[in-house]
C-alpha cells in the first residue's frame, strides 16, 4: 500500500500535468455526447481535476493506506452482516443487470455479462427497494463520509476489464472483499503501477482516476462492496466539487443511468412478487 502522507506545503500549478493522473476520460467516455450542456460540464470537469490535484488534502496516491480513513474498520467490522445479506441477493444472481444495462457509456470497457451490479445508491439517489433487502450493508456505508455511490459489484469467473480511468477524480473508490476465491494470483486489479489482492471482509481504497484494470481468470464469482466517497479536498476545491456532485445528477448520462436501473428494479421486484403470490399446490 502506498502511504497517504505527501508533500503539500508547495501545490503544483493548476495548469500542469501531475505525473501519473491524466487528465480526460480514457477508455470511459460517460460525457462524450455533442450537446451544448454536455461539453460545458465537460469544461468545467477538466477545469475542477486539475484544482482536485493541487488541493487534495491527503495527497493523491493510486492507493491509499487505510489507517488513513479511521471508518474503514467499522465498515469491515460489519462484513458478515453484510456477507449474509449479498448472499439473499445473489440467490437471483442470473437476473441482476450488468453494468452496461445501467450505465450504457460502460460499453466503452465492458460488452459482456461478465460485470452485474446490485445498487443502494448512484450519485446520491436511492434504490429504495435495494436498500431495504440489504438493511445491515446500507447501515454500514453510513458510516462514510461523502458517500455518493454504493452497490456489489459481481465479477463472473473469466471476467476481464481493461485498462481505462475513471470519468472524475473527485471522488475515492473503496472496495471491501466479500467473496474472494482462491488462487489469489488470478484474482486482482492494478491501479496504475500496483497490483491489489482483494480479501474477504478487508478495505482497499484508491484513486480510480489512475488507470486501473481488474480480472478474475478463477473459475468462481468474485464479489466486492463497491463505494465511491467524495475525495478529501481543501478549499476552493472542496466547494467546487461540492457544487459539481450535487449537478452531476441532472446530465443526461446519469439520468439515463437512474431510469435504467429504476425500470429494471420495477421488473426484477415484480417477478419476485408474482412469485411469492403463485398459487401454491
Amino acid at each position: 500500500m502506498t502511504d497517504s502522507t505527501a508533500d503539500l506545503s508547495s501545490p503544483k500549478s493548476a495548469n500542469s500535468k501531475p505525473e501519473g493522473q491524466t487528465f480526460g476520460t480514457s477508455g470511459i467516455v460517460p460525457m462524450g455526447r455533442p450537446s451544448a450542456v454536455t461539453r460545458f460540464f465537460m469544461g468545467i470537469v477538466a477545469w475542477a481535476e486539475k484544482l482536485n490535484f493541487r488541493y487534495a488534502k491527503l495527497g493523491n496516491p493510486p492507493v491509499y493506506d487505510n489507517a488513513t480513513f479511521p471508518w474503514a474498520k467499522e465498515v469491515e467490522a460489519a462484513y458478515p452482516q453484510i456477507r449474509a445479506e449479498l448472499e439473499r441477493v445473489l440467490v437471483r444472481q442470473s437476473e441482476l443487470p450488468t453494468f452496461q444495462d445501467i450505465s450504457t457509456d460502460v460499453k466503452t470497457i465492458s460488452t459482456d455479462s461478465g460485470w452485474k451490479t446490485f445498487f443502494l445508491l448512484g450519485f446520491g439517489v436511492k434504490s429504495e427497494q435495494n436498500i431495504a433487502q440489504c438493511p445491515e450493508t446500507w447501515r454500514a456505508v453510513q458510516k462514510i463520509p461523502g458517500l455518493k455511490t454504493a452497490m456489489f459489484s459481481i465479477f463472473e469467473p473469466g471476467k476481464h476489464l481493461p485498462a481505462h480511468r475513471g470519468p472524475y477524480n473527485g471522488v475515492l473508490r473503496l472496495h471491501v472483499g466479500m467473496i474472494v476465491p482462491e488462487p489469489a494470483d488470478k484474482l486482482a486489479i492494478r491501479v496504475k503501477d500496483q497490483i491489489c489482492h482483494w480479501q474477504e471482509g478487508k478495505a482497499l481504497i484508491f484513486d480510480d482516476a489512475y488507470e486501473h484494470e481488474a480480472w478474475n481468470h478463477t473459475d468462481k464469482t468474485r464479489v466486492v462492496l463497491f463505494v465511491d466517497f467524495d475525495k478529501p479536498l481543501k478549499f476552493p476545491a472542496r466547494f467546487v466539487n461540492w457544487a459539481l456532485m450535487n449537478l452531476a445528477v441532472f446530465t443526461p448520462f446519469i439520468r439515463e443511468g437512474l431510469d435504467n436501473h429504476k425500470e429494471w428494479e420495477k421488473k426484477f421486484y415484480a417477478e419476485a412478487e408474482a412469485f411469492r403470490n403463485r398459487p401454491q399446490g
